[in-house]
C-alpha cells in the first residue's frame, strides 16, 4: 500500500488467492487420492473438481473488486502514486517465482493427470502475464512523474483492469472445465476415438454407445457393443477383455462393457436357427437342410433332459419348430429328432480278453479297407469298452491335413457304417480324425 498503486494491490490480492488456492489444492489432492469405499464406489476424485470450482469463485470475486476500484479511480477520484525501485524488485522476484512454479506444476499435473494441479498451473501461468502488465504500469507512472506526463498516471488503473481481465479469463477457463467435469461432460474427441478403436476389434459388430466421465485423475468408460447372437459366453468374455485392453491404450480407465446380441449382416440360416434355439435354452446339433421342388426341408437333433417325458420333450420340440418357422423369409418343413442329453457318467468295466480281441479286429479291419488317395492313412488307438451292457468303441484315424472338413466327415460316416456292418455287436463308434503330422 506504500505505492498507492491499484495494479500492485490487484497483484497482491491475486497472489493472496494463490496461497488460498495452493492450500485448497493440497487438501483436495489428499482427499481425492483416497480409494473407493462403500459410500463412494467411484472414488473421491470429484473433490478435485469441487475445489477448482471454489477457486473459480474466489477469482471472480477478486476480479469484480478490482474492476470496481479501477473505474472508481478513473472516473471519480485520483490517487497519488509513489513508485519505487523496491516495488519493481519485488515484482520481478515474484515474476521469476511464477514462471518456475507454473512450469513445475504443469509437469506434475500431466504426470499424475490431476485436475486440481492443472488448474493451479493455469492460474500461475496467468500470473506471469498479469505481473508483467503491473511492472509495465509502474514503470509508466514513474516515467510520467519524472518527465512531466501526468496522463500516464492512468496506466495504473488501466493495468489493474488488465489484471482483472486476466483473472476473469483464467477463472472462465477454469470454471468451464470444472463445470464440465462436475456435469460429466465427455472429453473432446475421446468418445469418437474409443468407438473407432472398439469397432476395429474382430468380433465386434458395432459400438452401440460410448460414455466417458472423469473424476479427478481417473476416467470411467461405459461401452455398449453388439456381437453375433450365437457367440458363447466364453467368447463374449474374451471380447470384453479385448475391449478393455483397447480402451486402456487410449486412456487409463475403469471400463464397463455391456453386450447386445445382434444378427450379423448376411447371417446364414443355420446361425439364425442356432440363435433361436439358444433363446429358448435348447441345445441342437446335426443341423442340415435341403431343397426339393422349391420347398425347404430342415432337420436337426434336439437334446433334452433325460428325465423328461415324451410329452414334455415334444413341447420343447414344438417351441423350437415354431421359432424356426417364424424366422424372416423362412417357410420350411422342420423335422426334429429328440434325444436325451445325458448327464450321468457311468463306470465302464476293464477291458477283458474278449474286448481286446475285438479291439485288434476292428483296427485290422479298418486298416485293410481300400482308401482313395490320402483320405485315410491308418487307424490306431482303438479302445473297446462295455458301458451299461453296451459295447462302445473309440479310435483315432490319421488323414491328410489338407482335406476339407466336409470330406473328412463324409469319410468318417462311411467308415462307421462299414465297421458297424462288420461288427453288429458294437452299439456306438466314435472316430477322432487327426492330421498325419500330428499322429
Amino acid at each position: 500500500m506504500t505505492t498507492g498503486s491499484l495494479s500492485v494491490l490487484s497483484e497482491a490480492l491475486h497472489s493472496g488467492l494463490d496461497l488460498v488456492a495452493a492450500v485448497v489444492t493440497w487438501l483436495s489432492v489428499g482427499i481425492s487420492d483416497r480409494p473407493a469405499d462403500e459410500n463412494h464406489p467411484y472414488g473421491h476424485g470429484k473433490f478435485e473438481n469441487f475445489s477448482a470450482f471454489v477457486e473459480t469463485g474466489l477469482l471472480l470475486l477478486t476480479a469484480l473488486y478490482i474492476v470496481w476500484e479501477a473505474f472508481h479511480r478513473l472516473l471519480i477520484r485520483g490517487v497519488h502514486l509513489r513508485p519505487s525501485v523496491s516495488t519493481l524488485a519485488v515484482l520481478l522476484v515474484g515474476l521469476g517465482i511464477d514462471l518456475a512454479r507454473a512450469r513445475a506444476l504443469r509437469r506434475v499435473a500431466q504426470r499424475y493427470r490431476s485436475e486440481a494441479l492443472e488448474a493451479d498451473a493455469l492460474h500461475f501461468s496467468a500470473d506471469v502475464w498479469s505481473t508483467t502488465v503491473v511492472i509495465a504500469s509502474i514503470a509508466a507512472v514513474w516515467a510520467g512523474q519524472r518527465w512531466g506526463a501526468p496522463w500516464l498516471r492512468y496506466a495504473d488503473p488501466l493495468a489493474a483492469l488488465m489484471v482483472a481481465g486476466f483473472i476473469i479469463w483464467v477463472g472462465g477457463r477454469l470454471g468451464r472445465r470444472t463445470i464440465d467435469a462436475l456435469l460429466d461432460a465427455a472429453p473432446v474427441a475421446m468418445q469418437r476415438r474409443i468407438a473407432e478403436a472398439v469397432e476395429s476389434i474382430d468380433g465386434v459388430l458395432r459400438a452401440e454407445r460410448v460414455r466417458v466421465r472423469r473424476a479427478g485423475n481417473r476416467h470411467f468408460v461405459d461401452v455398449t457393443i453388439s456381437l453375433a447372437r450365437t457367440a458363447s459366453l466364453q467368447q463374449a468374455h474374451l471380447l470384453s477383455d479385448a475391449v478393455e485392453k483397447s480402451v486402456a491404450e487410449i486412456v487409463p480407465a475403469d471400463v464397463m462393457v455391456h453386450m447386445e446380441p445382434r444378427a450379423s449382416a448376411g447371417e446364414h440360416l443355420f446361425e439364425a436357427v442356432r440363435a433361436a434355439a439358444q433363446r429358448l435354452g435348447l441345445a441342437i446339433h446335426e443341423l442340415s437342410a435341403h431343397q426339393m421342388d422349391g420347398r425347404l426341408f430342415m432337420e436337426m437333433h434336439l437334446e433334452v433332459d433325460e428325465h423328461l417325458s415324451l410329452r414334455e420333450a415334444h413341447r420343447h420340440a414344438n417351441e423350437l419348430e415354431q421359432a424356426v418357422r417364424a424366422l424372416p423369409d423362412t417357410q420350411a418343413e422342420v423335422n426334429i429328432h429328440i434325444e436325451p442329453q445325458g448327464k450321468r457318467i457311468p463306470a465302464s468295466e476293464s477291458e477283458s480278453g474278449e474286448m481286446q480281441l475285438l479291439s485288434r479286429a476292428v483296427e485290422e479291419f479298418v486298416n485293410a479297407l481300400p482308401a482313395k488317395g490320402n483320405e485315410r492313412v491308418d487307424c490306431h488307438e482303438v479302445h473297446v469298452r462295455e458301458v451299461d451292457h453296451r459295447i462302445v468303441v473309440s479310435c483315432h484315424c490319421a488323414m491328410d491335413g489338407d482335406l476339407p472338413i466336409t470330406q473328412v466327415h463324409d469319410v468318417m460316416a462311411a467308415l462307421e457304417d462299414r465297421v458297424r456292418s462288420q461288427f453288429p455287436q458294437i452299439s456306438r463308434l466314435t472316430i477322432h480324425p487327426e492330421p498325419t503330422e500330428e499322429r
